[in-house]
């Protein structure tokens, strides 16, 4: 067999019990094809990203010299501090650019956060606004919004003026939590585009983000058909004539009274498609537009609030209605306790009605009235200084608001009767001075307005998620850099139409207020791990948090969601765990630096911390390979590792648990190879995850195989997580390839490894290795010669929880001499076996001492022609060196250095393995699989010899393990 791409072969392919054939593994594998068709990837030069300046060589080839502002032909400046290599900070980072250099602005996410320097002249940026017109008018204008105009006097008559101060009181609290944990995540660097998502995925990761980000969205969507609804009912209660189909009927507290008129569903719906087109229409025209009209909505809010208000102390000297008592002290003792009671779907009272309210279901209807915190965060890019900003307006729009909530809290409730709170959906209008319809035109326009902030926010968060590049599915969403996101749009308005379709503003809203409480919840929790983990990049210019007040908003948020209603969060936590699953299978792996991977680094710090220095005790022991990739001879281009090495490395896992090392060390100088090790390690890791093993990838480059192993046994791993196992391949091939540097290294590593107390496991016949889907059968066998610590036990237990080897039973076979207690031993051996709960059959062989004549047999023949030809090559080579030392005068030297030879002892171990070998082909010929422990070589010998011995041993074994424990336990009796 012809194995030369492979290190060689050993010996022809033989069949199994089941008559398969093993065949070793060449060159045109399919393993090693699909390896080898693996792209490695890019060299790590090429990832390196670079910064760069528009500099120029001049005419003495010198570096340093930029073009002045007299262009390419104009005077030229040298560099002050050319010494560095690079030009100074001041040009790079633009702070006084001498050049017309200029930072560029980072376009999107998916640019991670590196920086990189534009050429050309400046280019002309946007007007960027402060603190009062970036934030505090923004959020001031999502907070106040329909809920206050058309439902907050409604919750005040049916929660009582008590009650519906706890609930302002509670989700006031809330959001303001929630800006603070927002004010120290803004202010701990710059933000790009994406406002909440971009927060919480650059701290949970990318698939908490996406999750998060995805949900938001949503709530954006819907709270766009919420304000449409609230626009088109304040329409129609205005203009009742403008209705299409009729209106209803109702009764008040069981008696017949003065005809209540409500809204035809119908009637919403198709004016709130309508409404939603000509939106969609402003939104597709471009957003300068979106923010010139924007600040004027805000002006009718603030002026119609202002009417609401002198109309609550006019309200008694004007001529009110019916049921409107002006402040009275009378009106604040009636509507202080609750009166909840059955209404129909419009909220009108009705004892027959199907739906019922607590004070569970007025936090889901009051909620969406204090959201909209996080209109500042979205509008981060045209902010002169967003961490000033967005602590300030943020914070100073949610408790302007709670207060103005709080304050009509009472109003409300001294003005009018309960009745009237309950029947009159309009009271605000009812109440203004000096006209109700200044305050209609004021609903109107600021639900509009807010309706436009959501049709045009919540295309841009879809946008931002999609060019960040994690869900492939989301690729028709990505815009170019300032581009509008059309499709974005297309399909936010279409979401935004179903909506509308359901026409019951008090069903939409527990839903947007899941979608907002669970973006808030990821904020705190971001602003809690990040502030519990303090990282040294965590330094937030906002000092004003603690990861209590985090903890306690996410909290609170979870409280306010079961609150409401346990089967809406259910919904909403099992469709962000889904696509939190969705992403982690089909997203495309991301390092955004997030706090997860700090916490796991602390996780592992305190953890290796607290195993101490001290050895592991048995039963925690597990085993901790190091993956000698080095090949004894040439693998294919491309393939970085043997094929079946992590096979291996699988097999010794239980259930894939534990960690392996896979190493290999390039010959040459560290300075000039440091790239080539960069790109080697990254094939190397390439190969580990395309065989789904748990591992990590190492390259060292020393001058030579020896020193690099010497380096890599010593300073690998980190207190008691260093490896504890070293695996290689058996080199079969340096005899037929006359590689006579070969049997130094291999004893020089098996000697490094004994001085350095790792245990060793040497594969031969690694080309024959099952994969997870070659099931096997018959034995393993394990010849067990010298105390291991239990290793060779544990390593066949390990094999049996394997696919491949669980069809397969043990056989341990312990070798005695003749005149040794036998059946002693035999009893003593499965008395352990029992006590270690492993299941065996226990054979004793005893083996005559080495002077004995061999036995006959056709095992015995095939090993007395290996032990013969072995014979002949020993005495040769001896007689080399001897021949060598004479001529020079000098002591016996092998591999340059001086040995001792007792040609009486080298033809003693020869013997030994010539009777183990013929014992092995005896007894386990047909065995999946033989485990036998590993002869340490012995001092002062020639490393030929030991191979020689070696060769002998494993002769026509065809999968044979050579095991050698260390100075430890790895197994224990006891529980």
């Amino acid at each position: 067999m012809n194995n030369g791409d492979l290190e060689g072969g050993g010996v022809e392919g033989f069949h199994a019990k089941g008559g398969s054939k093993y065949a070793p593994v060449g060159a045109q594998d399919r393993a090693v094809l699909e390896m080898s068709s693996m792209d490695p990837g890019s060299s790590s030069s090429d990832s390196i990203r670079k910064i760069k300046t528009q500099g120029m060589l001049d005419s003495d080839g010198r570096e340093g010299s930029v073009p002045g502002n007299g262009g390419a032909n104009g005077p030229q400046r040298e560099h002050k501090l050319e010494l560095f290599g690079f030009d100074s900070l001041v040009s790079i980072l633009g702070v006084k650019s001498m050049t017309g250099e200029q930072m560029q602005a980072p376009s999107s996410p998916r640019e991670s956060d590196d920086v990189s320097i534009a050429n050309g002249h400046p280019k002309p940026t946007d007007v960027k606004m402060g603190t009062m017109m970036g934030v505090f008018v923004p959020c001031l204008q999502s907070i106040l919004g329909i809920i206050y105009y058309i439902r907050f006097s409604w919750i005040i008559g049916m929660g009582g003026i008590g009650e519906t101060l706890v609930l302002v009181s509670l989700c006031g609290l809330c959001t303001f939590l929630t800006g603070i944990s927002l004010s120290a995540i803004a202010t701990n660097g710059a933000m790009k585009g994406g406002g909440p998502y971009y927060l919480i995925g650059r701290a949970l990761g990318p698939e908490v983000g996406v999750s998060i980000g995805l949900c938001f969205f949503l709530g954006n969507a819907v709270a766009g058909a919420l304000y449409v609804l609230g626009a088109v009912e304040t329409f129609l209660k205005a203009l009742p004539s403008a209705g299409i189909f009729s209106e209803t009927t109702t009764k008040v507290n069981g008696t017949i009274s003065q005809p209540i008129q409500s809204i035809s569903t119908h009637d919403l719906q198709i004016y709130g498609i309508v409404v939603t087109i000509i939106l969609c229409i402003i939104v597709f025209g471009g957003v300068k537009m979106i923010n010139r009209v924007a600040p004027a909505f805000l002006i009718p809010v603030l002026f119609s609030v202002f009417c609401i208000f002198i109309g609550v102390f006019l309200a008694k000297k004007d001529d009110p209605e019916p049921g409107v008592t002006g402040l009275s002290l009378k009106s604040v003792k009636d509507n202080w306790s609750s009166d909840y009671q059955n209404t129909n779907n419009a909220g009108i009272p009705d004892p027959d009605g199907k739906v019922h309210w607590d004070f569970n279901a007025l936090v889901g209807l009051f909620f969406p009235a204090v959201t909209g915190i996080m209109a500042g965060s979205n509008r981060s890019a045209s902010l002169k200084d967003t961490q000033r900003s967005i602590p300030l307006g943020t914070l100073a729009a949610t408790l302007a608001t709670t207060g103005l909530y709080l304050v009509s809290v009472f109003l409300f409730g001294a003005v009018a009767t309960r009745d009237k709170l309950l029947t009159d959906r309009l009271l605000t209008a009812t109440i203004a001075w000096p006209l109700p319809a200044i305050i209609k035109i004021g609903i109107i326009l600021s639900t509009l307005g807010a309706a436009l902030q959501s049709l045009t926010g919540a295309p841009r968060l879809l946008a931002a998620i999609a060019n960040d590049d994690i869900l492939p599915v989301l690729n028709y969403f990505k815009v170019a850099d300032g581009s509008e996101p059309n499709v974005a749009t297309l399909f936010t308005a279409i979401l935004c139409a179903g909506c509308v379709i359901i026409g019951n503003l008090d069903l939409i809203t527990p839903t947007v207020t899941m979608f907002f409480l669970l973006c808030y919840t990821g904020v705190n929790l971001s602003c809690f791990l990040l502030d519990l983990l303090d990282a040294p990049s965590w330094r937030p210019r906002w000092k004003f948090h603690h990861w209590s007040l985090s903890l306690l908003g996410a909290s609170l948020c979870v409280v306010i969601m079961f609150l409401i209603s346990w089967s809406f969060t259910v919904v909403s936590l099992a469709l962000a765990s889904l696509i939190y699953y969705y992403v982690s299978i089909k997203g495309k792996a991301g390092d955004w630096g997030d706090g997860f991977k700090s916490a796991y680094f602390q996780l592992a710090l305190r953890s290796l911390r607290s195993l101490g220095a001290n050895q592991v005790h048995p039963k925690n022991w597990y085993p901790i390979p190091l993956i000698f990739c080095r090949p004894w001879g040439k693998l294919p281009e491309n393939v970085p590792c043997h094929p079946k090495l992590a096979d291996f490395a699988n097999c010794m896992k239980k259930k894939g648990r534990g960690m392996s090392i896979f190493v290999n060390i390039l010959d040459g100088d560290y300075h000039e190879r440091a790239e080539d090790a960069k790109a080697a390690c990254k094939q190397l890791d390439t190969y580990i995850n395309y065989k789904n093993c748990e591992g990590v990838a190492e390259i060292v480059v020393a001058p030579n195989m020896s020193e690099g192993f010497r380096g890599i046994v010593q300073t690998m791993g980190l207190g008691n997580l260093k490896p504890n196992i070293v695996v290689m391949r058996y080199p079969e091939i340096w005899r037929r390839e006359n590689l006579k540097e070969i049997p130094a290294r291999f004893v020089g590593i098996i000697n490094d490894c004994v001085v350095a107390n790792k245990a060793v496991v040497i594969v031969k016949g690694l080309d024959e290795w099952p994969n997870e889907y070659q099931r096997q059968y018959g034995t393993i066998d394990l010849y067990w010669i010298v105390r291991d610590g239990g290793l060779m036990l544990l390593l066949s237990q390990l094999l049996l929880t394997k696919e491949s080897f669980e069809s397969c039973k043990i056989q341990v076979f312990c070798i005695a001499e003749e005149d040794s207690d036998a059946e002693g031993l035999k009893a003593d051996v499965k008395k352990f076996l029992y006590d270690l709960r492993m299941q065996a059959e226990v054979i004793v062989i005893t083996i005559k001492s080495w002077d004995a004549k061999p036995e006959g047999g056709s095992q015995q023949e095939e090993s007395l022609e290996a032990f013969t030809a072995a014979q002949q090559r020993v005495a040769t080579y001896l007689a080399e060196i001897k021949a060598a030392a004479k001529n020079e005068g000098t002591p016996l030297m092998a591999d340059g250095k001086p040995v001792v030879v007792n040609e009486q002892q080298v033809e003693k171990f020869l013997f030994t393995t010539l009777k183990l070998n013929s014992t092995i082909l005896r007894y386990s010929r047909m065995a999946a699989v033989v485990l036998v422990s590993l002869p340490p070589p012995p001092i002062s010998h020639p490393a030929y010899c030991y191979m020689e011995y070696m060769d002998l041993l494993v002769e026509n074994v065809p999968r044979l393990l050579m095991v050698r424990g260390y100075r430890r336990d790895v197994v224990t009796l006891f529980t």
